[in-house]
């Protein structure tokens, strides 16, 4: 009986070196997939800011936007955010390279600059619980919505948490919590 000749080994598809698109598609030639998943779900975007009338300075709140749920950081209505809520900023390729309040954290943000994705970001992660893991989100920090506070409320609302970045390395080369 003859020895059958196989075929050498294919290496895993895991192992096959692609480049993510985020590294080599500009903002304007992403897909609206690829535009959409560039968002990692933090909320920090959805919270009120304040810009200094003098200095231009951006000031973030610990309030939320009407329809940002705290709890999942997401939108409550993202299909019809910009009909319910009429400040609504819609993010675009254009808006991204001038909004001056966009987070150090934002995903769109890093691509613009040049940089790469943190350890947390879902697309990296390959899942969205690494954006809470990690601190990044507004999960347990938003104080309420916009109706729960009145206008001169807001200057008591500043918080310096949404314009840090908390460093993007996973501090235990795994565990984003530094743990075991």
């Amino acid at each position: 009986m003859a020895e059958a000749r196989s075929k050498p080994p294919r290496p895993p598809a895991s192992l096959k070196a692609e480049t993510p698109f985020w590294r080599e598609k500009s903002l304007e030639a992403m897909s609206p997939q690829e535009w959409e998943s560039l968002c990692d779900g933090c909320g920090r975007c959805c919270l009120l800011k304040l810009e200094d009338e003098d200095s231009g300075e951006i000031h973030y709140t610990d309030i939320g936007c009407t329809l940002l749920d705290a709890g999942t950081c997401r939108c409550r209505d993202y299909a019809r955010r910009q009909r319910r809520v009429p400040d609504c900023v819609r993010l675009t390729p254009e808006a991204v390279r001038t909004l001056p309040w966009l987070p150090p954290t934002c995903g769109y943000r890093l691509v613009r600059d040049g940089r790469d994705l943190p350890w947390w970001h879902p697309l990296v992660s390959g899942t969205r619980r690494t954006v809470h893991e990690a601190g990044i989100s507004v999960r347990g920090r938003v104080s309420g919505t916009e109706e729960e506070f009145e206008t001169e409320e807001l200057p008591d609302r500043i918080v310096d948490w949404p314009g840090q970045d908390p460093g993007s390395e996973d501090p235990a080369g795994g565990d984003p919590q530094g743990g075991a």
